[in-house]
């Protein structure tokens, strides 16, 4: 049985360690067999914000969960598709990014959407995370991420214990944390053995959920999708 994991990267920089950090938990994920993959980077797509203008309440249709023209419209239908969503930022004064915030708050066409509604039900969730310094935020932006998969309804999972953080994987960009950078070596992250540890074990994690979960609604309808 395939399954499907679509990856965003919420960070302005395309190609950068956050993204590189996601790659790696991709790559651990189609380890496990018949998985297929997609990763999209927010860096240099337009994504508005949310406006509560509560279109999405009364006037959604097959095909178009929210009124706003931008990148959303593109991939909002991936978003559905996919049996598991990986969510990756970089901190931002101990959170997520601006951008990442910017994309789940258009999720709103999910919480409230008259077509829409429930549609993450049981999808499952991994959140990463990419510090500068150690002890910096790196959990805290992951919870913001997870929350976010809570208010939906998704199935949270995280790395086994002692391979990261309760809520995800977590990365390192500067040498071991302490904010040392060379630039001979601009991803930083893929030197963070242990986060790298975290990351593999999330995605390989993820996609066994996945399968779990897959296999068991199969013919319940308990992950009912529609075709955007």
């Amino acid at each position: 049985m395939e399954i499907e994991i679509l990856a965003i990267c919420g960070s302005p920089v395309k190609g950068g360690n956050a993204e590189a950090f996601l790659s790696e938990a991709l790559k651990a994920a189609k380890e496990t067999g018949n998985v297929k993959t997609n990763l999209i980077s927010l860096a240099g797509k337009e994504i508005r914000d949310c406006r509560h203008c509560n279109w999405c309440l009364r006037k959604q249709e097959v095909g178009k969960p929210c009124v706003q023209e931008d990148a959303m419209a593109e991939i909002f239908p991936e978003i559905v598709k996919a049996d598991a969503l990986l969510l990756a930022t970089p901190v931002y004064i101990n959170r997520l990014s601006g951008y990442l915030a910017c994309f789940l708050d258009r999720f709103r066409a999910f919480a409230w959407g008259n077509v829409y509604h429930g549609k993450l039900k049981n999808k499952v969730g991994g959140a990463l995370a990419v510090a500068w310094f150690r002890n910096r935020g790196a959990e805290s932006a992951l919870l913001s991420i997870v929350s976010a998969f809570l208010a939906f309804e998704m199935i949270v999972v995280a790395p086994p214990e002692g391979l990261g953080s309760p809520y995800g994987a977590a990365g390192m960009s500067s040498d071991g944390g302490t904010g040392k950078f060379s630039y001979k070596n601009k991803l930083g992250v893929l030197q963070d053995k242990y986060g790298l540890k975290g990351a593999r074990a999330l995605g390989k994690r993820v996609a066994e959920i996945s399968r779990l979960i897959k296999a068991g609604s199969h013919g319940n309808h308990l992950h009912p999708h529609i075709r955007l």
